[in-house]
């Protein structure tokens, strides 16, 4: 059945055993792979594990539930809402906190469940998403939470680059650094874990700039896409190639290029700018933005290209191919492209 996603598990095994050896070579003993692009598909999780990894990460409780048979710490990415206390504490083993409130509600919830929950307290330094503001008071929290009986403070982290754009730096993670000395010298405890970014503090590898105190990464693109998301560049020697779109052609005819009559918005609100560029070989395929953003795919094949589409149907050129009605056209998909593919009902997956 088509629309599909076409996996690849072995490219993804490979780049799994890379980065696990790229990220030691960098000081990084602590790798936290995030699953979330994958919608919490298990064969794909299984390959994590397959692969030696301690944790897992993931932003929706239902996924890590789904994952409750994997010998591996649950990790939620996303911070906890008040009112999923329960559930997180029955499906996670340790979560990003940033909210002293919340911490407290899950110390309460770990101890009807009989249980100790981990967390690590975020720090925002810059980026303007999660996280105490590193320039705040943030001794009186950490107190607190020393102080609840089943609450385990793991460690410190820190988000970068997902909101504002803030490049990861030694400058930048110095002040992740900074509060773990403050830390833990008030406090008289060492941290185990200090949480630095995710895939975009990999532009850093090699460049001697991330500090030695810096030693877990929570890395998802990195691994998927073989992308280093600070700039988007690729890490060499990695697949990037791992996630293929399929979609069926469901109708091929040659018609203007140009709507006949008067134009105002399409059926999302848009006014399309269209190029005339006369009688042309347009191809319509069974796929649309209920499932994916258009400009997250590329064609492979460069002599064919995306014209423009509506909630079902993909509108393509393919003028001076071979292209007939039933063929299967292959595009490459970025990380949000893969977000959106993943999370549809209507788009399938094959594995090889």
């Amino acid at each position: 059945m088509y629309p599909r996603v076409k996996i690849d598990l072995n490219k993804l095994r490979e780049n799994c055993l890379r980065m696990i050896e790229y990220s030691k070579q960098n000081g990084i003993d602590i790798l936290m792979p995030v699953v979330k692009v994958v919608a919490g598909d298990k064969l794909v999780a299984n390959v994590f594990k397959e692969c030696g990894f301690q944790y897992i990460g993931d932003s929706r409780l239902k996924n890590l539930k789904n994952y409750q048979d994997l010998p591996l710490k649950k990790l939620l990415v996303r911070i906890p809402s008040l009112s999923e206390v329960s559930e997180v504490v029955r499906y996670s083993d340790i979560a990003l906190n940033s909210e002293l409130e919340t911490v407290i509600a899950l110390d309460l919830e770990a101890k009807s469940q009989n249980k100790k929950y981990e967390i690590i307290f975020m720090f925002d330094l810059g980026d303007l998403r999660e996280g105490v503001f590193y320039k705040d008071d943030y001794l009186k929290d950490i107190e607190k939470i020393l102080s609840l009986k089943n609450i385990v403070l793991k460690g410190i982290g820190t988000n970068l680059t997902c909101y504002g754009g803030l490049v990861p730096s030694s400058i930048i993670l110095n002040r992740l650094v900074e509060i773990k000395s403050k830390i833990e010298k008030t406090f008289k405890i060492n941290l185990e874990i200090i949480s630095g970014g995710n895939s975009s503090s990999v532009y850093l590898f090699d460049k001697q700039e991330i500090p030695l105190e810096v030693n877990s990464l929570r890395i998802g693109e990195a691994i998927f896409f073989g992308k280093e998301t600070s700039y988007s560049t690729d890490i060499e020697g990695f697949n990037h190639d791992i996630f293929t779109l399929e979609a069926e052609i469901i109708e091929c005819k040659l018609k203007p290029s140009y709507p006949d009559g008067e134009m105002s918005i399409n059926s999302f609100g848009e006014k399309v700018v269209i190029e005339d560029k006369g009688i042309m070989k347009r191809a319509i395929l069974a796929i649309g933005k209920q499932d994916i953003i258009l400009d997250n795919i590329k064609p492979i094949d460069k002599k064919i290209s995306v014209i423009g589409g509506s909630s079902d149907h993909l509108i393509m050129d393919i003028t001076n191919t071979d292209y007939k009605l039933g063929d299967i056209i292959e595009f490459n998909v970025n990380y949000p492209g893969l977000l959106h593919l993943m999370n549809s009902p209507y788009v399938e997956r094959v594995y090889k």
